[in-house]
């Protein structure tokens, strides 16, 4: 595998996942970051409070990301083979930190009603 391409990864990730999970994801993440624009917009402002509350889940997303890519590569945190792992382990942890965190925002700012005043 000399070349990386867009191709490549795609298909790694459709192996490690399957096809039809990795699209599932793919669009869910899709409506998930549509949703958080619409909000966005919508509100003119960030609500710092609801901004707390998606930040205190971070870790959260960030374990749950990581149990998830073990649990479908059927791997252990033994198995890590050194740092290039570990940096990949961590870029998944943040992925899963800040996934998290947009999708309890936009929850929040669309299953709460906005008090007036």
């Amino acid at each position: 595998m000399k070349d990386l391409t867009f191709c490549t990864i795609l298909a790694v990730f459709e192996e490690i996942f399957g096809s039809g999970l990795f699209w599932a994801m793919v669009g869910i993440a899709a409506v998930v970051t549509v949703a958080y624009f619409y909000v966005l917009v919508r509100d003119h402002s960030i609500s710092w409070r609801k901004f707390l509350l998606a930040q205190l889940s971070m870790p959260i997303g960030a374990i749950a990301a990581v149990w998830f890519v073990l649990v479908m590569t059927s791997s252990s945190l033994r198995n890590l083979g050194g740092p290039v792992d570990v940096i990949v382990f961590l870029g998944i942890a943040a992925a899963g930190a800040v996934g998290i965190a947009i999708l309890v925002y936009t929850a929040q700012s669309l299953l709460m009603r906005r008090r007036s005043g």
